[in-house]
């Protein structure tokens, strides 16, 4: 689990397994996008609900290597890719907390904009400040 500066648990639920009996594809992207709005709520200072400024996901990727199924809680680590102007490429790597096997890998870019006319905005300072302090991974 090294090379993620920071982690948010993702405990799964009885309906996230499918027909065939592991956590189903959009449960990752969920615990993704949970895990790296949880970061820039709670370290990042990014308001969703009153700040001018909020984060969009442009794009998202998973890859994935084994299967978790629930009772199974998931371990969500996140790190920080390319540090743009006005975009963020999240890594994250998904663990089942048991064992910290890795069950997959994705990203997440968020591009910042304006809350009113939605066109693109410099990351604020604080958010990228806490980026480049907590999420900026040299040891991948």
């Amino acid at each position: 689990m090294s090379g993620y500066g920071w982690f948010h648990p993702f405990p799964t639920r009885w309906n996230d397994n499918d027909v065939y009996g592991h956590v189903n594809n959009v449960v990752y992207y969920a615990a993704m996008d949970t895990a790296v709005n949880a970061w820039m709520m709670t370290q990042g200072g990014l308001d969703p609900q009153h700040g001018e400024v909020i984060g969009v996901c442009a794009a998202s990727s998973c890859e994935y290597r084994a299967s978790g199924s629930f009772p199974d809680t998931l371990t969500v680590g996140v790190r920080a890719g390319h540090v743009g102007r006005t975009s963020v490429t999240w890594e994250t790597g998904i663990f089942r907390a048991s064992d910290d096997e890795l069950l997959a890998t994705g990203t997440f870019v968020h591009v910042f904009v304006d809350r009113d006319d939605r066109r693109p905005v410099p990351i604020p300072d604080a958010l990228r400040a806490a980026i480049e302090r907590e999420l900026v991974v040299e040891d991948r």
